[in-house]
């Protein structure tokens, strides 16, 4: 058995390249294949001949043929992307090329939501009480029906979606973990011994922080857990623990019995605790930075920010709604669904019956309408 620490990711094959495709039994499917970025989506014109969730989306109105995001194609082909949206999956399912379109992005959005549901409440949790954050090129135009489907409270979509992880790694502090295997009784722990040993691990662990020559940071911080049991149990609780001054019987067995209670309900009596693991990590403070730096300075008004009315497929039938230049809006700006909203690395579809707001980081917020 090999215990290390994860973070559980659940990924779902449902984004801008996910292939659409028609099943044995005559189902609509969305994924896992993927047309990725090269050749990518029929509209890009580089040879894949499957219909994808870009190509839907495009079909639909809700992407710009003549402004693709990341500026590396001229223009997106609209109708070589319907005809293979009509021969794979409009024909086989008998339904017109738009109803198929829409199909498709009901799939991917049904897929997305579903993810969302395990992580929420099958654990418990009520969606209501949570807001989603759609990064990367394609996340903003599901945010909506998201939003709809699941219950979620609102969508935020950042200022520049298509960027979120790499100003997620260069701000975000730096961490190096390091462990140590014990597997003894906590009456059974020499206290010298365990701070010996987090002093060792925490050695190891700012040494890998400092190595770095360009890096800054503001301080480096140390942060130390603990795995424990009861004796005879297979699965861990993780403990955190107050600081080396934590590291003995006493101190170790309190809070231990404070975690369990918290992540698995009342702690037994005199059964032996076991100290499986001890971890010990050195995390970088980077300095902080404002993210209200990121809203626009000189926002217009939402009509200063208008570009044109366009004609997109929504609910089942062809609806005007406005575009407007996202980057442009000012701090407080209001718009009602339908209503798409560009920018170079994403555009956002806020759905009929929500409504998108920026807040004083430069975010758009969307919710249900009052």
């Amino acid at each position: 058995v090999v215990r290390t620490p994860m973070i559980e990711i659940n990924t779902i094959g449902a984004g801008g390249g996910s292939i659409a495709w028609i099943d044995g039994a005559g189902l609509l499917q969305i994924g896992p294949q993927s047309a990725g970025s090269n050749p990518g989506p029929v509209c890009y014109g580089l040879g894949n001949e499957d219909p994808t969730v870009t190509d839907a989306n495009l079909v639909l109105g809700r992407i710009n043929a003549d402004r693709p995001i990341g500026g590396k194609l001229d223009r997106l082909d609209v109708d070589k992307a319907r005809r293979a949206i009509n021969d794979k999956i409009a024909l086989p399912l008998g339904i017109s090329d738009m109803e198929a379109a829409e199909a498709i992005i009901q799939v991917a959005n049904a897929r997305m939501a579903g993810a969302i549901r395990i992580v929420s409440i099958e654990r418990g949790h009520d969606p209501a009480k949570f807001t989603a954050m759609p990064f990367g090129g394609g996340g903003a135009l599901h945010i909506g029906a998201l939003i709809r489907e699941v219950g979620l409270k609102s969508g935020l979509v950042p200022r520049y979606p298509g960027v979120t992880s790499a100003l997620g790694c260069v701000i975000a502090d730096m961490r190096h973990d390091a462990v140590k295997t014990i597997n003894r009784t906590i009456s059974d722990l020499n206290d010298a011994e365990l701070l010996n040993a987090a002093e060792t691990l925490w050695q190891t662990c700012h040494a890998r922080i400092t190595a770095s020559e360009t890096a800054v940071f503001d301080a480096i911080e140390e942060d130390i857990e603990a795995d424990m049991l009861y004796a005879g149990q297979t699965h861990s609780v993780q403990v955190k623990l107050a600081g080396r001054h934590a590291l003995n019987s006493n101190d170790l067995k309190a809070a231990f019995e404070e975690a369990y209670r918290a992540q698995i309900g009342q702690p037994l009596d005199n059964i032996p605790i076991r100290l499986i693991n001890l971890r010990v990590a050195a995390v970088a403070k980077r300095p902080n930075l404002d993210l209200r730096a990121m809203a626009p300075k000189d926002g217009v008004m939402l009509q200063d920010a208008f570009l044109e009315m366009r004609s997109i497929w929504a609910d089942g039938i062809w609806q005007e709604a406005p575009v407007y230049d996202r980057l442009a809006l000012g701090v407080g700006q209001k718009c009602m669904g339908p209503a798409l909203l560009e920018q170079a690395d994403t555009t956002i579809f806020v759905d009929p019956g929500l409504i998108g707001e920026v807040d004083e980081f430069g975010n758009l917020i969307i919710l249900p309408e009052a």
